[in-house]
C-alpha cells in the first residue's frame, strides 16, 4: 500500500518526482567517474591494466550484495529513507576515492559504489513509477532508463574534463561529486514518501533473496539473458578498457577524450531510448542484437586503423545497439514473467546484467597479458557476437513456435 502524501512533505509531487529522478541520475553518474582516471591511477599507484580491470569489476561485488540482500528493502523501509541511506553510502565511497593512497582503498570504494547504485537504482526506479502521473508504467520506465543513461554520460564527461583541465584530477573529480551528492541529499530529505507505513526496525524487514526462472519460460528467458549479458559486456568494455585502447592503439593519453567517447556511448543510448518508445520489446531486442556484431567489428577496425573517426562511428553504433538491447531485453523479461514470479525473474535478469558487465572485461584483461590487446579484443568481440547470434536464433524459434 502506498501513500499519496506524507505529513512532513515539503515538496510537491512533481518536484518529488524530479528529486527521485535526480537521485537515480546522480547515483549512476558516480559509476563511470573512474573511467578517464584509470591511466592516472596506473601512474600514481604503479598498478597493471589487469589490476585496473579488477578494480572496475569490484563494483559488481556491491551490485550482487544489493541484489541478494537489499534489492527490495525500500518496499518495506520507504523510498525516501533508503534513498538517503544509499546517498550516504555513496558519500562514503566518494570519500574513500578522494583520500585513497593504495589500490586497496579503490577496491573498497568501488564495491561501496556498486552497493549504493544497486540498492539506489531499484529504490529510485520504484519511486519514479509511484510518483509519475501516467497511469501505466511505460512512461515511468522510459524516464528511468533515460535518466540512468544520461547520468552515466554526464558523469564520465565531467570527470574526463576535470581530469584534463583541472589541477589534482584524482581529488578534484570527487570533491565536485561530493558537492552534487550533498545537494541531492538536501532535496531528498524533503521529498514525498510513497510507502504508507515504512518499517523502522530491521526485524520488520526481509533480506531473503528471491532469484529464479520458472521452468515454463526458461527457454524464452535464455534469449533475454544472452542479450543482457552481451549488451552489458559492451558497456563494461567501454567503461573499463577504452582508456587503454586509446593509449595502446591510438596513442591518445587524454582523459577528456576517453571521457567524451564513453559519454558519446551513453548519450546516444539515451537518445535512442527516447526516440524508439513505440518499438515493441521483441523488435527492440532483435534490432539491438542485429546491430551488436557490426558495432563490435567497427570497434576492432578502429583499433586496427588507429582511427578516432572510426572509433566515434563504432561508439555511435554501439550506443544504439546497447540501448535497444537493454530496453528490449528488460521489457521482454517483464513481459514473459508470471505476475507472482516477477521479482524473482527480474533479479535473475539483473544477475545476467551484472555478470555481463564484469566477467568479459576481466577475461579480456587476463587474455591481453598472453596474446596482446588486439587479439584479446578480437576474442571479446567474437564471444559477444556469438551470444547475439544464439539469442537471435532462440528468439526466432520462439516466435515460430507461438505463430504455429
Amino acid at each position: 500500500m502506498h501513500a499519496s502524501s506524507h505529513p512532513r512533505t515539503m515538496l510537491s509531487r512533481r518536484t518529488s518526482l524530479t528529486t527521485a529522478a535526480l537521485v537515480l541520475g546522480v547515483l549512476y553518474a558516480g559509476s563511470p567517474l573512474l573511467t578517464p582516471l584509470y591511466p592516472l591511477y596506473q601512474q600514481a599507484f604503479g598498478i597493471s591494466e589487469l589490476m585496473v580491470t579488477l578494480i572496475y569489476a569490484a563494483y559488481v561485488i556491491g551490485n550482487l550484495g544489493a541484489l541478494f540482500a537489499c534489492g527490495r528493502v525500500s518496499d518495506e523501509a520507504g523510498r525516501q529513507r533508503v534513498s538517503l541511506s544509499v546517498l550516504a553510502v555513496a558519500v562514503v565511497s566518494t570519500l574513500l576515492f578522494l583520500f585513497a593512497t593504495t589500490p586497496a582503498w579503490l577496491f573498497v570504494a568501488r564495491a561501496a559504489c556498486g552497493l549504493a547504485i544497486g540498492v539506489g537504482a531499484a529504490t529510485a526506479t520504484a519511486w519514479i513509477a509511484e510518483l509519475h502521473p501516467a497511469k501505466d508504467n511505460a512512461a515511468a520506465s522510459r524516464l528511468a532508463a533515460a535518466v540512468n543513461l544520461a547520468g552515466l554520460a554526464g558523469g564520465v564527461l565531467v570527470a574526463g574534463l576535470l581530469a584534463e583541465f583541472v589541477r589534482w584530477p584524482l581529488r578534484t573529480v570527487f570533491v565536485v561529486y561530493l558537492v552534487v551528492l550533498a545537494a541531492t541529499v538536501a532535496l531528498t530529505a524533503f521529498a514525498r514518501e510513497t510507502v504508507a507505513h515504512p518499517a523502522t526496525r530491521l526485524a520488520d524487514m526481509s533480506f531473503k533473496p528471491r532469484i529464479g526462472v520458472p521452468a515454463q519460460i526458461r527457454l524464452a528467458f535464455v534469449a533475454t539473458a544472452f542479450t543482457a549479458f552481451a549488451t552489458f559486456g559492451l558497456l563494461g568494455f567501454y567503461a573499463a578498457l577504452l582508456p587503454n585502447l586509446l593509449q595502446n592503439s591510438m596513442h591518445q593519453h587524454s582523459p577528456a577524450l576517453s571521457g567524451a567517447v564513453v559519454a558519446e556511448l551513453f548519450a546516444v543510448s539515451t537518445l535512442t531510448v527516447l526516440v524508439t518508445r513505440t518499438l515493441s520489446a521483441r523488435a527492440a531486442m532483435s534490432a539491438g542484437l542485429w546491430l551488436l556484431p557490426p558495432s563490435l567489428a567497427l570497434l576492432l577496425w578502429a583499433q586496427v586503423e588507429g582511427s578516432i573517426a572510426w572509433l566515434i562511428a563504432a561508439t555511435a553504433s554501439g550506443g544504439v545497439a546497447a540501448a535497444l538491447g537493454f530496453r528490449g531485453s528488460l521489457q521482454e523479461a517483464n513481459r514473459i514473467a508470471p505476475a507472482e514470479k516477477r521479482a524473482e525473474l527480474l533479479s535473475a535478469y539483473l544477475l545476467c546484467c551484472y555478470t555481463g558487465n564484469s566477467v568479459p572485461v576481466v577475461g579480456t584483461a587476463v587474455l591481453t597479458r598472453r596474446v596482446g590487446h588486439l587479439w584479446a579484443d578480437v576474442a571479446f568481440a567474437g564471444v559477444s557476437a556469438a551470444l547475439a547470434v544464439i539469442a537471435l536464433i532462440i528468439s526466432g524459434r520462439q516466435r515460430e513456435r507461438h505463430a504455429t
